[in-house]
């Protein structure tokens, strides 16, 4: 609540920010932002053309194999954006960290906010794709607004803890870089979630992925129009696990950000 707060107070200077941090991310390479864009859309290309050329997979759950692997790297693509740079919010940014009457707790939100603006390029891309097949935006598509607040929630959360530990341990950088490697093939993004229904062991591994519930729900709203609240064990899972996270990374920033300025 406090960090609402803090962020509707600053709220000009945070969009100032957003747009700043946007801007720099590309500064000094002659395609710019167009590099944001290029490499997700030569990823999405190569999945598309393996699995529908090479193994021949068609449509996945009646829908057309290109939606329904859209509807799920378009959220991951920005749950990964937007976790890895905010957990790099501090050190990025060490010029402002240093200054005394800027609040570095609103630095993570600056980087989310950037992260956002570089997904809406992959959001025109899935609203195309649904419409060349037939799947025009409805009233089940407002369900995507909660979903962003998920993807922004965990975001904010593990970006707290994240990124208040990385100018003491510098390899977390690395590690989350592996995790979200391993979390890429054990969330179900090129693989259909049935698939493990006949593994109870394996399905309740899934389950407790909380990347699991944002991916899944893109796709029961694009693609299958299933109300959010009909997975409501998920849903209070999901929330109990960003609530925790969030406690825990607002203490662990609390308490280490005095020393942030002397090991910058």
């Amino acid at each position: 609540m406090k960090l609402a707060i803090l962020a509707l107070k600053n709220r000009r200077m945070l969009l100032s920010l957003v747009k700043s941090d946007f801007k720099n991310r590309y500064l000094g390479n002659h395609l710019g932002i167009v590099w944001a864009f290029i490499q997700p859309l030569v990823m999405v290309s190569v999945y598309w053309f393996v699995f529908t050329k090479g193994f021949r997979t068609s449509a996945v759950s009646d829908a057309p194999f290109l939606l329904w692997l859209l509807s799920g790297m378009v959220p991951w693509f920005l749950l990964n954006d937007a976790i890895i740079s905010s957990s790099n919010a501090i050190t990025s940014q060490s010029y402002l960290v240093k200054k005394i009457v800027f609040e570095v707790k609103l630095l993570p939100i600056v980087k989310i906010g950037s992260a956002m603006i570089v997904n809406l390029a992959f959001w025109l891309l899935l609203l195309i794709v649904a419409f060349l097949y037939g799947y025009y935006p409805s009233l089940w598509w407002i369900q995507l607004i909660y979903y962003m607040f998920c993807i922004f929630a965990i975001s904010l959360s593990l970006g707290l803890l994240f990124s208040a530990i990385m100018p003491f341990w510098p390899d977390i950088g690395q590690i989350i870089n592996v995790a979200f490697h391993v979390l890429f093939w054990a969330t179900p993004i090129m693989w259909n979630k049935e698939m493990v229904l006949s593994h109870p062991q394996l399905q309740y591994i899934v389950k407790l992925n909380p990347f699991a519930y944002i991916v899944d729900g893109f796709r029961d709203t694009v693609v299958s129009q299933v109300p959010f609240w009909q997975h409501y064990n998920q849903m209070v899972y999901f929330w109990c696990f960003v609530l925790a996270v969030y406690w825990l990374g607002n203490r662990a920033f609390n308490k280490l950000r005095p020393h942030f300025a002397d090991v910058l």
